[in-house]
């Protein structure tokens, strides 16, 4: 990268005073990161759980328990090791226990089918699994020769509270189904407690270099395939270094992150798992979004960064006006994943103390890499400028050596520390990802102003984003295509309304079928994880096609905004 350039980038005068032009690029692993924190923070709080905290002295002492045991189950350096966990402290021990092992973090949504389960498998090949133990049943399904060989299943409860655990034994019907949805039995399995019970790892034991691979993470792909980004820990600790120049004025151990969004996914990991743990802040940590459990929360120890989609935010401001919670302490708000409504940011500002600004990323690169600054140079409507120590360009998408002029329409292309190695087993979408020089394709089309706010005004990779999740249109397009009634199908992102997509389905019905939106939709949902799910279908005629048979889904979106979903 030529840092000699960067200081002449239009959009460096529109950073917050403060924020530099570059970070420091760094020279230590993740786990170094992670062990400075555990030193320094002390008897500080690393986690909150359903107000069952954790110190930072004990969440390296749980770390080391569980990379011994870990090793002795057989895990080395280099080994990849499944995740498959919601936002818990379990998660955060399970991922930096891994890493100092020198092994790899694979991330996986809990709540994914295991068919979905298996493609994944089959491509990374863990043998080591930690598990949320009501997921355990579907790696049971996977065949003989992806299953993994040890599994250590968590029990979120046992990270709750006590007097909790307490009473969602109680006889109750409503307590019951709690209970329930939170654990489920998993014979057969290493239980997380058994895996502590080990001493502390040697500390002579090697640790990873910077430049290793730290995490797979999936991401979506135009095929419908999945495809495994490659992270190392250079990758991640930059964009940890790059978010904390972002959000300057953030104070060590005494920011209090609201971890909302998932640590499977690469902006809530990043957040969280690399940068909440850089700042020694006190993650506040929820399975899942519920506005009520939020604000109760909130009332206790409210939130100083809260990052979200915009649904969230809406959510969480109307809860707050609602129940009388003050959320003036929140300062550092960024919103990703879609398009950001000039009425949430205006709602949303109503009730914290800071702006609420739009940023971008993607999973190849550790996620973020532009943003809108915390000061009134911000343009709402924009996802912002470059983060320091990045370079963007706009080129022909079907030419990327070439640039096109500023203000017009083009690809975006990104390079700085945080852009990835490339895809796990998969040379040829690495190649046609990133080009010479180490320029990542973005896939979208924005439009740059003379200042370097940035617009995205089209997607040249054809992914939905629907609730902060990539939803390949070909992986739901395959799925519905085995149902016996469709001849043939284009699914397609049609605008939700309170920002982002929804999935719906075009659908060409065999002749005689009668087709019924709801009996499509449970086909769907024995087969997919429910984010996928078309939430609307349509009969079509016809499928527009180009001369060469691909379906053309800017047509296919244009002809349903007229017509009335099946029913």
């Amino acid at each position: 990268m030529s840092n000699d350039a960067k200081p002449e980038a239009p959009w460096i005068r529109h950073y917050q005073p403060g924020v530099p032009a570059e970070i420091q690029l760094p020279t230590e692993s993740l786990v170094a990161l992670c062990e400075r924190s555990v030193a320094e923070g002390g008897q500080a709080i690393a986690t909150e759980f359903f107000g069952r905290t954790t110190s930072y002295a004990e969440l390296g002492d749980q770390i080391a328990r569980a990379a011994e045991g870990l090793r002795r189950l057989g895990v080395k350096a280099g080994d990849r090791v499944a995740l498959i966990l919601p936002n818990c402290p379990q998660h955060v021990v399970a991922f930096y226990a891994v890493l100092r092992l020198g092994a790899i973090v694979v991330e996986h949504n809990p709540l994914y089918t295991a068919r979905e389960l298996r493609r994944l498998f089959e491509d990374h090949a863990a043998r080591v699994v930690i598990s949320w133990d009501a997921a355990v049943a579907r790696l049971r399904d996977l065949p003989a020769d992806v299953a993994p060989e040890h599994i250590i299943a968590v029990n979120l409860l046992k990270a709750f509270p006590l007097v909790k655990q307490l009473a969602l034994r109680l006889p109750v019907p409503s307590l019951r189904a709690t209970r329930n949805r939170l654990t489920q039995p998993a014979p057969g399995t290493t239980s997380w407690e058994e895996l502590l019970t080990e001493p502390a790892i040697d500390p002579a034991h090697p640790r990873p270099s910077v430049n290793d691979l730290a995490v797979i993470q999936y991401t979506s792909g135009t095929t419908g395939q999945p495809k495994g980004a490659m992270l190392s820990h250079f990758n991640l600790y930059s964009n940890a270094l790059q978010g904390e120049a972002w959000m300057y004025g953030a104070q060590y151990r005494k920011e209090v992150f609201y971890a909302i969004l998932p640590m499977f996914h690469a902006f809530g990991m990043t957040l969280f798992l690399t940068y909440g743990i850089l700042k020694q802040a006190r993650l506040v940590l929820f399975p899942s979004f519920d506005a009520d459990l939020v604000i109760d929360a909130a009332r206790k120890n409210p939130p100083t960064v809260y990052c979200a989609v915009p649904p969230i935010y809406e959510a969480t401001a109307k809860k707050a006006i609602e129940k009388g919670v003050d959320l003036s302490t929140a300062k550092y708000c960024i919103s990703g994943a879609m398009n950001l409504p000039d009425a949430t940011v205006a709602l949303w500002e109503s009730v914290s103390g800071g702006l609420l600004v739009e940023g971008y990323g993607m999973t190849e690169a550790s996620p973020v890499c532009l943003g809108n600054p915390f000061h009134p140079s911000r343009r709402t409507g924009t996802i912002g400028i470059p983060f320091p120590s990045t370079w963007m360009r706009v080129v022909d998408p079907d030419d990327p050596t070439r640039e096109v002029a500023q203000g017009e329409r083009g690809e975006l292309l990104i390079k700085g520390p945080q852009v990835f190695g490339g895809y796990w087993n998969n040379e040829a979408e690495t190649e046609k990802t990133l080009l010479p020089g180490g320029w990542l394709r973005t896939g979208d089309v924005v439009t740059v102003d003379a200042d370097g706010f940035t617009t995205i005004v089209d997607r040249v990779k054809e992914l939905i984003i629907t609730g902060g999740f990539n939803v390949s249109p070909s992986e739901v397009e395959v799925t519905l295509k085995a149902h016996p009634g469709i001849a043939d199908v284009a699914v397609v992102g049609l605008p939700a309304a309170g920002g982002g997509e929804r999935v719906v389905a075009a659908v060409l019905p065999n002749d005689g079928a009668s087709l019924d939106a709801a009996e499509l939709r449970a086909f769907c949902k024995e087969r997919l994880s429910g984010y996928k799910v078309p939430r609307e279908f349509y009969l079509l005629p016809e499928l527009p096609k180009s001369m060469l048979g691909k379906v053309l889904r800017k047509q296919v979106r244009e002809s349903l905004e007229a017509l009335t979903p099946l029913s």
